[in-house]
């Protein structure tokens, strides 16, 4: 935490702090329930949670799966997360960049898209070449990546001045929600029989995560039309 305050002094960051000059007469929890009338701000926080649910799905059996089903070993499997690790943090930057320039539910589409494709490959792998591996798990978590920037964009756009702090903690509390929520859900579909042995049905997993996914696209072009309309 000091050394994101360190970057933000050193770069002399304005803060994001106009929404805390409104001020409101009623309560504060008087005012979270208001903030959970408006349809638009609803259907914020549905797409939210549905982007978090397609990605908790997979990420509490990433490890297992790359151990027991593409046999890649202990000492590799610290190599394949801080090399995608690496990539995403040099990328995000570029993303959210780009973004900023071009239309975000376009390339939130494409880039769903094409983390469903290499998603439904990387799962119907088997023993598999760690260097296989780890060029398509870069690729998929790039594309994952270049999909949440413009989503989180767009989704945190919709909210008035006035309603932008209470939106921001209702989001941020149904991200967690979502995502314990997705991992219990994959639990219950995910299977092995035998300790260490291969993982059932992973490929079914990502399989209803394409469905979720896919299911946000429509929802991000119903914010992405809420969003245009207010600016």
């Amino acid at each position: 935490m000091a050394g994101f305050i360190a970057i933000a002094l050193h770069l002399k960051l304005k803060p994001i702090a106009d929404h805390l000059k409104i001020q409101k007469a009623n309560s504060a929890f008087q005012h979270l329930l208001n903030t959970l009338a408006p349809s638009k701000y609803r259907l914020g926080f549905l797409t939210t949670s549905l982007l978090s649910v397609g990605g908790f799905m997979i990420m509490p059996f990433g490890s297992a799966f790359a151990i027991n089903n593409l046999k890649i070993t202990n000492e590799q499997l610290p190599t394949l997360f801080m090399v995608s690790g690496i990539t995403s943090f040099i990328m995000m930057p570029l993303v959210g960049k780009y973004s900023d320039k071009r239309n975000k539910f376009v390339i939130f589409t494409l880039a769903t898209l094409m983390a469903i494709v290499v998603l439904n490959i990387y799962s119907n792998f088997s023993a598999t070449p760690f260097i296989l591996v780890l060029i398509t798990y870069v690729v998929m978590m790039f594309f994952i990546i270049s999909r949440m920037i413009p989503g989180s964009a767009l989704t945190t756009a919709i909210p008035e001045p006035e309603d932008r702090g209470a939106y921001m903690s209702i989001t941020s509390s149904l991200q967690r929600l979502a995502g314990g929520v997705g991992a219990m859900i994959a639990g219950m579909i995910i299977v092995q029989k035998i300790i260490m042995h291969h993982f059932g049905d992973f490929n079914l997993l990502t399989m209803i995560m394409s469905v979720i996914m896919l299911f946000t696209i429509y929802l991000m072009y119903r914010v992405n039309k809420n969003v245009m309309k207010n600016s």
